[in-house]
Parts: C-alpha cells; sequence; structure tokens
C-alpha cells in the first residue's frame, strides 16, 4: 500500500490531457499497490497565493518568533508541505503553457522549497530534504517536445529534474503526451503515452 499524491495544474477538467495521462498511471499504480490512498489536489482551483513580502519574510523568521501574522502568512506552505512529505509517491500532472509549467504549479513550488524544512545549506553545498519519494510526471504538449526541432524549447522537465532534485526527489519519471495540437498525432497521442508508462 502506497500514498499517492496527485497533483493537478490544469484548469481544463476533463479535457485535460495531462489530467488523463496522470489518471492513468495513478491507475497503474494503485493496481501494482492495491489499497493505496490517493490524495487529490488540485492547484488550478486552489488559489494558491503567489509569494509575497510576509510570505518571505515569515519563511525566515525561526518558529520560536513566529508571530500571528506570520503564521497565518505560512498556512498554504506548512499545509502543502506536509501532504508531500506524507506521500510515498506524487504524480504531477504539467501541462505546457507557453512553454512552461502553469503558474498555479510554480506557486506550489514556490511554497514548499523552504530552507531548513525542504531544503538546507551544509558546509558541502546544498542538501535536499525529501528523500525516498517516486515522482512521475504527466507532461502534455500540444508540440513535439522530447525530439525534433521543438527540443531545445523543452524547458519542463529540465526544470522539474532540477527543481525537485534539489529538494531530494531525485527518482523521477517523465512520462509525455505529445503533440495533441498536431492533425494526424493527437488523435493516438494519449494511447501512445499510456502505453509508455514503465512503473
Amino acid at each position: 500500500m502506497k500514498r499517492i499524491l496527485h497533483l493537478i495544474s490544469s484548469p481544463r477538467g476533463a479535457d485535460s490531457f495531462s489530467i488523463k495521462l496522470a489518471n492513468a498511471i495513478i491507475l497503474k499504480l494503485v493496481e501494482q499497490y492495491p489499497g493505496s490512498i490517493v490524495e487529490v489536489v488540485d492547484l488550478a482551483q486552489s488559489n494558491i497565493p503567489h509569494l509575497n513580502t510576509a510570505h518571505i519574510s515569515a519563511f525566515f523568521t525561526p518558529d520560536e518568533h513566529l508571530t500571528a501574522e506570520d503564521q497565518d502568512a505560512i498556512t498554504y506552505s506548512e499545509a502543502a508541505i506536509s501532504q508531500l512529505l506524507a506521500a510515498d509517491i506524487i504524480v504531477i500532472g504539467a501541462p505546457t503553457y507557453n512553454f512552461f509549467i502553469p503558474s498555479s504549479l510554480k506557486a506550489w513550488i514556490d511554497h514548499i522549497a523552504r530552507a531548513g524544512k525542504t531544503f538546507r545549506y551544509t558546509e558541502l553545498g546544498p542538501e535536499g530534504l525529501v528523500k525516498g519519494k517516486k515522482i512521475y510526471v504527466a507532461d502534455a504538449s500540444g508540440s513535439v517536445f522530447s525530439e525534433g526541432v521543438w527540443q531545445p524549447y523543452d524547458f519542463i522537465s529540465p526544470y522539474l529534474k532540477v527543481m525537485l532534485g534539489f529538494l531530494g526527489m531525485t527518482d523521477i519519471t517523465i512520462v509525455r503526451v505529445e503533440g495533441v495540437g498536431i492533425p494526424g498525432l493527437r488523435e493516438h497521442a494519449l494511447d501512445k503515452a499510456i502505453a509508455s508508462i514503465v512503473l
């Protein structure tokens, strides 16, 4: 049995290819680990606050000196980090929006990336503290970014590998549903992506 955290960042609902692909990944995970608990967090509908002065100030204030205002400012961050740490497997839906991840997913990352909480600085450099997690990224795009002329514009998978790896999550599998905007490719893109899932 595993605890699976499913992060949705697409606002497209039932029409979202990243959600469809992430659901297929989770279905295979539940088949492999019967009795698993799946927690779904819809970032696109959560109105995650983008970082402001209050958040940054509270993040760098020692716990024993936090004011009521500071506590309020870190409420979302603390909850998001707790969800992350409780999970064994994280499935992240990451559609390509203007060559990058949706702002809701970036905002979530900004709230979980906290010195002393999910990473720390040592004499040998930074150390990620979120260890022992398996990550699956369901990457959906209208074009094909895994190869060909658009490959240099693939910013999502490199960014997520670096950012999550910085926090200690290095076991990352990228599953792509590509070409969903291209006639001749979109008709079979999802089936091809699902067939490529390897747990």
